[in-house]
C-alpha cells in the first residue's frame, strides 16, 4: 500500500474544504483509515460506525483488539448522539473543557458506533479534540472517528506526522501533516459512569483542574492489570524506544553512579532528562526534554525524546523521575509504562 502524505497548513480559513481535507474524508467515508493531528498526539482515524474500518485501525498498528477506542467528535452536542444519560458531572465538564484533551467514559446508546469500538463494553469513551485540522477533518467526514495514537502498537506516540510515516508507512493510505501536536501526551480519561468519577488515565487536563469543576475523584488503583481495560493504555505496555528503559528516583549522586556503574559493565547509555541534569549525567547521548519544573515542556518532548534515541546506539536508557502533580501525573504515567514499570529508587 502507498501511503499519501499531505501537508495543510491549520492556520488557513475554511479547511473543511481545504483539498486535503476532502480528499481524506473521502477516504475516510469509503473506510479507510487515516492518521491527523490532534492538540495531544496524532491520531488513526476510521469512521466509528463502521466494523469493517475500525477493524483496518486495529491491523495497521498490530493493537490488541480487547482495547476500546476513543470516539472522537466535533460538536460538543453530538456526544448525547453516543451516550445514554450523560451526567450532570460530565456535562460539566464537557462545558468547561471542551473542546480540549480530556476523554469521558460514558454509558453507550447501543448501535451509534461499531461494537469494536467498544470492545464489548457496555460504555463508550469520547472526546472532542482541540485542533482545527481534527475538527476540520470530523466535519468533513460527516462521521465520528475512532481514533487511537498513530504509531505501532507498544511505541512512542507520534507527536509529529514524520513520527507516523516511520511507523505506519505502507500500512495506511494517507497521513495529514498539520504540524507538530501542542501537549504532546494522551488526553486524560475519566469514568463518569460511576460517582465520584474516577480516572482512569492521566493527561492534559490535571486531576486537580477536574477537581475544581465537580469536586473529588478517584483514581483507578488497577491501570496495568486491568482485565477488561475501560480505556485506552490501561492493560498493555505502551510507549517504548527499541533500547530497554528504567526509571531512577534519587539524588543526581546517585543517579551518577547508576549511570557509571551501567557503563563498567558494557553499557551504552541513553539518559531521557531535563536541561539541568544532561549537563551532569554522564552518559552517552543524554536527550533533553525541558528546563527542570517546566512539566508542559517535559510532556511535549516525552515521546520524540523517546523515539531519538532509536537513532543511536544506545543499549540501555535512564529516564528522570518527576513529580507526580499536575501534569507530572501524565508524565510519570507514560514513563513509567515506557519502562515496563522498572524503576529504581535510591
Amino acid at each position: 500500500m502507498k501511503t499519501n502524505y499531505y501537508v495543510v497548513d491549520k492556520h488557513v480559513n475554511n479547511l473543511s474544504t481545504h483539498p486535503i481535507i476532502e480528499q481524506s474524508a473521502a477516504l475516510l467515508r469509503n473506510g479507510e483509515v487515516v492518521a491527523f493531528p490532534t492538540e495531544t498526539v496524532y491520531g488513526l482515524g476510521a469512521d466509528a460506525t463502521s466494523t469493517v474500518a475500525v477493524e483496518r485501525i486495529y491491523e495497521a498498528k498490530g493493537r490488541p483488539s480487547d482495547n476500546p477506542l476513543i470516539v472522537h467528535i466535533a460538536k460538543q452536542e453530538d456526544v448525547h448522539t453516543f451516550v445514554d444519560n450523560l451526567s450532570e458531572k460530565a456535562q460539566k465538564l464537557v462545558n468547561i473543557f471542551w473542546p480540549g484533551p480530556l476523554t469521558l467514559v460514558c454509558n453507550w446508546k447501543k448501535g451509534t458506533v461499531s461494537d469494536r469500538v467498544t470492545a464489548g463494553l457496555s460504555t463508550i469513551a469520547v472526546r472532542m479534540p482541540e485542533h482545527p485540522v481534527a475538527i476540520s477533518l470530523i466535519e468533513a467526514a460527516g462521521k465520528p472517528l475512532a481514533a487511537p495514537s498513530a504509531n505501532r502498537s507498544g511505541k512512542p506516540s507520534p507527536t509529529s506526522a514524520q513520527h507516523v510515516l516511520e511507523d505506519l508507512n505502507g500500512r495506511i493510505p494517507a497521513i495529514v501533516d498539520g504540524g507538530e501536536t501542542g501537549f504532546g501526551v494522551e488526553s486524560t480519561v475519566l469514568d463518569t459512569t460511576v460517582d465520584p468519577p474516577i480516572l482512569l488515565r492521566p493527561g492534559g487536563v490535571t486531576q486537580e483542574e477536574i477537581e475544581q469543576v465537580i469536586g473529588e475523584i478517584r483514581v483507578d488503583a488497577g491501570l496495568a492489570t486491568s482485565e477488561a481495560p475501560r480505556s485506552p493504555g490501561m492493560k498493555y505496555t505502551h510507549y517504548a524506544p527499541e533500547a530497554p528503559v528504567t526509571v531512577l528516583d534519587g539524588s543526581i549522586e546517585w543517579i551518577q553512579k547508576m549511570v557509571l556503574d551501567a557503563k563498567e559493565n558494557g553499557a551504552i547509555v541513553g539518559w531521557l532528562g531535563t536541561k539541568e541534569t544532561c549537563k551532569v549525567v554522564p552518559a552517552d547521548i543524554c536527550v533533553e526534554t525541558g528546563a527542570e519544573g517546566d512539566l508542559f515542556s517535559i510532556a511535549k518532548n516525552l515521546y520524540s525524546g523517546l523515539r531519538s534515541f532509536n537513532e543511536t546506539n544506545v543499549t540501555t536508557i535512564f529516564a528522570q523521575s518527576y513529580s507526580k502533580n499536575g501534569v507530572g501525573y501524565a508524565v510519570m504515567n507514560r514513563l513509567e509504562k515506557a519502562a515496563g514499570h522498572q524503576i529504581l529508587s535510591e
